[in-house]
């Protein structure tokens, strides 16, 4: 009789692996110029940089709603997230948004800033909360949200005021610009 302890170990063991984390990102973004990932359904490219952010992950965020992101990060605890999701009818940021709201304010947040700019195009919603005061920087947590085209193009930043605030104005001027010429364009 053969020798079946190696066989029962081999199985043992690869069923108890721990899960690991698929990446869903080859099924919604392709490969583009200069190391970019580009949202196949929309067309949005997510550069591997937008000023000092870098580029952390690409994928799914919500299969549900046919959601998808790209998250970046900077020096500090600068975070940026642009997320893109496909409409099915009006986009109302507001509404869409409420959860995140929601939760900042939940855990503290205090909103200090809501605007709907006039005349810029796409018309971008946002709303900022302050998380926390060190000293002289003020901790922010930016969301906006516009409808381009057929999809909803919703940019959170969390970032220090004043030290990063150029930083989040050019993330944010650099999503809605790329979204208005590669997404509307499309």
């Amino acid at each position: 009789m053969r020798n079946i302890f190696p066989l029962v170990v081999a199985v043992v063991f690869g069923l108890a692996q721990p899960a690991c984390a698929q990446n869903t990102a080859a099924d919604t973004f392709a490969d583009g110029k200069d190391d970019a990932k580009v949202h196949v359904a929309s067309g949005l490219v997510c550069p591997l940089k937008i000023g000092l952010f870098e580029r952390d992950s690409v994928g799914v965020a919500d299969s549900e709603t046919g959601a998808d992101f790209c998250a970046y990060s900077a020096l500090d605890g600068v975070y940026g997230t642009i997320t893109l999701t496909p409409l099915a009818g009006a986009y109302d940021a507001k509404t869409s948004l409420a959860q995140e709201f929601t939760e900042q304010e939940q855990t503290g947040g205090k909103m200090i800033d809501e605007s709907l700019p006039h005349g810029a195009m796409p018309s971008i919603y946002t709303r900022t909360y302050e998380t926390a005061k060190l000293e002289d920087l003020h901790y922010r947590v930016l969301f906006a949200g516009a409808a381009v085209g057929h999809w909803a193009v919703e940019a959170t930043i969390e970032f220090a005021d004043p030290r990063d605030t150029p930083q989040e104005k050019l993330f944010l001027e650099a999503v809605y610009k790329a979204a208005q010429s590669e997404i509307a364009a499309k």
